[in-house]
């Protein structure tokens, strides 16, 4: 067959970019099965008269982890093959697309499909849902299972997806350091005045808690301690200005379109939140 399908997307890969972010991915399963409505938005299965689509476990936590945003948008739906498609969707200032096809076997199984995964918006951002959706993945994305096919389509090196990837995870790594070594510092600050000791172990605890969940790679958790030692610090003091990533304040809820529905063509957050796989170390190579 030929190495790209028709809708072949621009080859190549793209880590550390100020302006763009283009990686590939493995796929490992190509659940869930969702719809799509009329007008070529995501929906939940089973809805009656909306063709079916594969999404697969690399989108799922592609769009899990851009946090709240717009219903994703096919802009090449599938037609016979289900999990053959592009859709594209944006969360703030940052924009994904994301194209499925197959590059080996005639893409009889899920493991046939690789995604190609785009982004545009600020680099801390992007660098942060790249965190995310290895993290929760639990496995290497960039490892192929045909891995001379892989590379012959996605136009890059095993070497060039591993660093792409890596140098994206590892910079968000270092944010969110920096974000907890500049709040225990303002802790340090407000040390010596009694009356709010009490408060300032609790903003200690949380920043434990954000340097375990760092260490085992868990970037929600992270910032959840991490705005339990904020609200701490501005309980000490009110005055107390807080430099906090436009991540953390961009993840405080879901996502509307899928969490809030309560009609059956809304996705509920359910719908993409089935068989989680715990949050593990993916840095490291297998």
């Amino acid at each position: 067959m030929n190495s790209a399908d028709d809708g072949e997307p621009e080859g190549g890969t793209v880590g550390l970019d100020a302006n763009r972010t283009v990686l590939w991915a493995q796929v490992q399963s190509g659940e869930p099965q969702m719809s799509i409505d009329s007008d070529l938005r995501l929906r939940p299965p089973r809805i009656s008269g909306n063709p079916s689509v594969y999404l697969g476990d690399v989108a799922r936590a592609a769009i899990r982890s851009l946090g709240p945003a717009d219903p994703p948008f096919f802009d090449r739906p599938p037609g016979y093959d289900e999990q053959k498609w592009t859709l594209s969707t944006r969360a703030g200032d940052v924009s994904m697309s994301i194209t499925s096809n197959s590059y080996w076997a005639f893409g009889l199984f899920a493991k046939c499909f690789l995604n190609r995964i785009e982004m545009t918006g600020p680099l801390p951002l992007r660098a942060r849902i790249v965190h995310d959706i290895a993290a929760s993945l639990g496995r290497n994305p960039w490892e192929p299972v045909a891995a001379r096919r892989f590379e012959r389509v996605s136009g890059a090196s095993p070497a060039e997806h591993r660093a792409a990837w890596q140098d994206l995870i590892e910079s968000a790594r270092a944010e969110m350091n920096e974000e907890i070594a500049s709040l225990d510092a303002r802790v340090a600050r407000l040390r010596g005045e009694t009356e709010i000791e009490g408060i300032l172990a609790e903003a200690d605890n949380s920043l434990d808690e954000a340097r375990s969940a760092l260490a085992d790679h868990n970037a929600p958790a992270v910032e959840r301690a991490l705005a339990r030692a904020i609200s701490a610090l501005v309980e000490a003091d009110p005055t107390t200005e807080i430099r906090t990533s436009s991540r953390l304040a961009d993840r405080s809820g879901e996502a509307s379109w899928w969490s809030k529905s309560t009609r059956e063509d809304k996705v509920e957050a359910s719908h993409l939140l089935e068989d989680e796989v715990p949050l593990v170390d993916l840095t490291e190579d297998e």
